[in-house]
């Protein structure tokens, strides 16, 4: 993926956010991701039925990065099995630590692959994967 298009699909997730702005639904769970240095202040409401992941939305205010990586996560997440998230997660997390990973997996998540080279980014970038792994565990 070249640089002009991992900016592209980093730019159209941060314009338009995938299922941003959705309400607050009792039989949602909802988890708070915040990153102490910026703005990045997420909501995720989560609904798992029958362990399938059958929605996620987000609301809250944060960088293009955080944005974009958390509507890239819901797009890859959403109607996939717990374990299936979370390996998809870890893969995640995988790559943007600069560890063994499988790109087959990221989809368009694959536009962070040169993020470590700006550390103070990584955190902007897994914000929303390390609050959405909070709730999955909970189901293993």
């Amino acid at each position: 993926m070249d640089n002009e298009l991992k900016r592209e699909i980093i730019l159209d997730n941060y314009k338009y956010p995938f299922n941003k702005d959705g309400s607050d639904e009792l039989n949602y769970e909802k988890v708070n991701t915040n990153n102490a240095s910026c703005i990045d202040n997420i909501d995720l409401y989560v609904l798992v039925e029958d362990n399938i992941i059958k929605d996620i939305h987000f609301n809250g205010e944060a960088c293009a990065i955080s944005t974009s990586s958390t509507s890239i996560m819901l797009k890859n997440i959403i109607g996939k099995s717990v374990k299936d998230a979370i390996n998809y997660i870890d893969n995640f997390m995988n790559m943007v630590n600069e560890l063994e990973y499988d790109e087959s997996l990221l989809g368009e998540a694959e536009c962070f692959t040169d993020i470590y080279k700006q550390q103070n980014r990584k955190t902007c970038v897994t914000l929303p994967y390390t609050g959405i792994k909070k709730i999955l565990e909970n189901y293993i």
